[in-house]
């Protein structure tokens, strides 16, 4: 089964990305801020990190760097998916390491589609 760590200061989203990922045969971990989501991906390696970009503590682009600085066993696949709809930040989020880019909000199709895009399902 792959796994998925949700990070978004929202426990809403958290919940709603949850049931559809779960739907989808994907183990869930979550995350309410970015250096919460840098320790769960140091105890065990996600297959995909769905991540927010507008978080307290950490965002998701320090996260994204940091998480792309640490020398884990494998490399996470790292969907951002967040309000942030503009090109500057779609561009910098890829530039940045991420592989795909969902805006909220979002549903099924939209994350099984992006999912599919990165060889996920």
């Amino acid at each position: 089964m792959k796994s998925c760590l949700i990070v978004d200061d929202s426990k809403v989203i958290r919940k709603v990305a949850r049931r559809i990922l779960e739907d989808m045969q994907f183990k869930i971990d979550e995350a309410e801020d970015g250096r919460m989501a840098l320790e769960a991906c140091q105890r065990e390696t996600p297959d995909v990190v769905l991540l927010d970009w507008n978080m307290p503590v950490m965002n998701g682009m320090d996260f994204l760097d940091a998480l792309r600085d640490q020398p884990l066993a494998k490399r996470p696949v790292v969907v951002f998916c967040t309000t942030e709809n503009d090109m500057a930040h779609i561009r910098a989020a890829i530039e940045a390491g991420a592989d795909e880019y969902i805006m909220k909000p979002f549903d099924r199709e939209i994350i099984e589609a992006k999912f599919a895009q990165v060889g996920l399902v």
